[in-house]
């Protein structure tokens, strides 16, 4: 039968000396993993499904659901690239010649969006875990130069759970320097009183700096130290990454920016002029990648003998209402949130989903806004949810 383990890397909090391991993933049957057969093979007609057509809900997409240490379920259709450019004149794609299109794979990398806040909140309860960081801290005792956040009083917590009242996004992207767009930040002041939710990538940008401030290191060594190496998650960091799904004709009015068609490097204008590396989006990674990080928290915090968090942190993280994480969110998770399922969702058409009650987890990346950016759709990922919700309840 196929593994999935990676080589023996130590995590952080690692003695080596008699500390049980947390079993690592491998490829099995459903029946193995307790999961409904038929129900799967059902994910996997609606993914073919999804793909099809001169309209698709994407050009491609990977699926990849389990129980336990098990990887029941793992496809893919459609195309990496399928098309040259978007015609906005007969709002279609420009189909790239078959010789020419990428066909997806289990192993293609996907730009993740807003899949990247999860490292970061992880990574911030590495630093609450080694007391160096305060859960309800004010911003302004890290970067006591942010002074708009400084007089409102907004805390780590605000910032983990969207609660900080800063408003979505700033235009950093229209910014003429990296100290214009510092200076933008740093001015930045809630447009909703703290206490408020507020969805808002603000939220993980202000914690990235938070971190590069109280470790000396940037963020892509915190995710990369200490999380993706000790997990072995070797296709998964900030980009570029030429081999990932295509994105978008990136064009005005449409877009923000007018860059073209992107692969490989990250969609989201404002992590891009940011240099790819931000608290709320760039990082690139694969399905079975996402996986071994699901299955890492849904074991406490470890995977193998790699640890990256301790079971008390990351029950405090998935605990409504959700350290960075979103909790029972039937929008997109279906039938199986309603008992502390947790996740989120990518605005290039990524997600995950992991559910502690049943210890289960569903990943399902896509390139939605390929060639270009639609309003959301979340109904296959609705329906794979409730599919495998099914699929336990029906073993």
């Amino acid at each position: 039968m196929p593994s999935l383990e990676h080589p023996h890397t130590r995590g952080r909090g690692e003695s080596g000396g008699g500390e049980l391991s947390a079993p690592r993933l491998r490829i099995d049957t459903p029946e193995r993993a307790g999961l409904d057969p038929e129900e799967l093979r059902l994910v996997v007609r609606d993914l073919h499904d999804a793909v099809g057509g001169e309209r698709p809900w994407a050009a491609g997409a990977v699926v990849i659901a389990g129980r336990g240490p098990v990887i029941a379920l793992e496809e893919a259709a459609g195309w990496a690239v399928r098309y040259a450019a978007y015609d906005a004149e007969t709002d279609r794609g420009v189909e790239l010649p078959p010789e020419a299109r990428v066909p997806m794979t289990v192993h293609t990398p996907f730009d993740l969006a807003s899949l990247t806040k999860l490292f970061t909140a992880v990574a911030a309860m590495q630093q609450l875990e080694r007391g160096t960081l305060g859960i309800d801290a004010r911003v302004a005792s890290y970067l006591p130069e942010f002074h708009a956040a400084a007089e409102h009083g907004i805390t780590v917590r605000q910032l983990l759970t969207h609660t900080s009242g800063l408003r979505p996004e700033l235009p950093l992207y229209d910014c003429p320097s990296p100290a214009a767009r510092l200076a933008l930040l740093r001015a930045e002041a809630p447009a909703a009183a703290p206490g408020t939710h507020r969805y808002s990538d603000l939220n993980l940008l202000l914690l990235q700096y938070v971190l590069e401030r109280i470790t000396g290191r940037t963020l892509d060594v915190l995710v990369r130290d200490g999380i993706t190496r000790p997990l072995g998650m070797t296709a998964t960091g900030f980009g570029p990454c030429p081999d990932a799904a295509a994105t978008e004709d990136q064009r005005r009015p449409w877009a923000k920016t007018d860059r073209g068609m992107l692969r490989g490097v990250v969609h989201d204008e404002n992590a891009w002029a940011l240099g790819g590396v931000a608290g709320h989006a760039g990082l690139f990674s694969t399905a079975r990648d996402l996986a071994v990080f699901c299955r890492a928290l849904l074991s406490g915090g470890s995977h193998g003998p790699a640890r990256i968090l301790g079971p008390d942190f990351v029950e405090l993280m998935l605990t409504a209402p959700g350290l960075g994480f979103a909790v029972d969110q039937p929008w997109f998770m279906g039938a199986l949130a309603g008992r502390g399922a947790a996740g989120h969702t990518g605005f290039t058409g990524t997600s995950l989903v992991l559910d502690p009650a049943t210890d289960t987890f569903l990943v399902l990346l896509a390139n939605t806004v390929h060639p270009r950016r639609r309003d959301p759709d979340h109904r296959l990922r609705v329906a794979a949810g409730d599919r495998l919700a099914r699929a336990i309840r029906g073993t």
